[in-house]
């Protein structure tokens, strides 16, 4: 009969019309998607073939930029020798001595503006002037105060690191939600403890992404500063390579530098996904 609904498997259109919750499970979401491991080094690996491929076919000519091969025989030359393990472990020292008085200092000064109105007056001012300065500017000044050795180095470096980790924890404090700080009281909370489970957690992520911009600012100032009457260090490699026209190991440097920079983000960014397993972004 016409008024009676065909029994499931009776016709045609029933065993093949998917449902529409799977219909939908199937569609792609507006999102990225899911990660997928290794794919971080798709850009690093289209430059390299782009750059092999253009020594090759003689579009990039050697005098301008050396090829592939030239760089990786000039590298394994370096290290035969031992200068290029001798001028990376002094430029690795003073990146992370200069980092870690950077990350020191900009984390309290963040802590002292972000949690007290006083504090913020203080502090927020200078660093704001400090951050419209540009930073590589002050070298000339640093120099006449603390002379040309490693202190002056390490300064330059650890103001460079100041900036981001200031500005981006000194936000993610400033940004928690008031409704905290009425909850807390309501709950009778004390500061101390208010402060370390609600604060500092709720300030982790700004840091950690502060931490981010603080690394490639340590490495563009150390480059900089290893200029300046310098006898060892990448920089100093680099600035001797220039004077005797060896564009080669100009690039080993340029090289070591891109590897370790990608090596230190990659290394913040994994401590960032495991320390705040809480959060559910796009970046997964």
């Amino acid at each position: 009969m016409s008024g009676h609904a065909p029994s499931p498997g009776a016709g045609p259109e029933t065993s093949t019309t998917v449902p529409l919750p799977e219909r939908r499970a199937r569609r792609r979401g507006p999102g990225p998607g899911p990660r997928v491991p290794g794919l971080l080094a798709l850009g690093p690996l289209l430059l390299l073939t782009v750059w092999f491929v253009g020594s090759a076919t003689g579009l990039i000519e050697e005098r301008t930029l050396s090829a592939p091969w030239t760089v990786a025989r000039t590298a394994a030359d370096l290290i035969s020798a031992g200068t290029l393990q001798e001028h990376l472990l002094a430029s690795a020292g003073r990146a992370l001595l200069g980092l870690g008085v950077g990350v020191t200092i900009g984390l309290a000064l963040a802590l002292v503006a972000g949690l007290s109105r006083i504090g913020e007056g203080l502090v927020d001012g200078p660093m704001q002037i400090n951050r419209a300065v540009p930073n590589l500017a002050l070298l000339p000044l640093l120099i006449l105060w603390f002379g040309i050795g490693e202190e002056m180095k390490v300064i330059t470096i650890a103001l460079a690191v100041v900036v981001p980790i200031y500005v981006h924890t000194h936000n993610a404090l400033s940004a928690i939600d008031q409704r905290y700080v009425e909850l807390a009281e309501t709950l009778g909370t004390g500061r101390a403890t208010f402060i370390g489970r609600v604060v500092l957690p709720g300030a982790l992520p700004g840091f950690l992404l502060g931490l981010r911009f603080a690394v490639t600012a340590a490495w563009l100032s150390l480059v900089v500063v290893e200029q300046v009457n310098s006898t060892n260090g990448l920089g100093y490699m680099m600035t001797l390579a220039g004077s005797y026209g060896q564009t080669d190991v100009i690039v080993v440097g340029l090289v070591v530098y891109a590897v370790l920079g990608l090596l230190l983000d990659g290394l913040v960014r994994l401590v960032q996904r495991r320390a705040l397993t809480w959060r559910r972004t796009l970046e997964g």
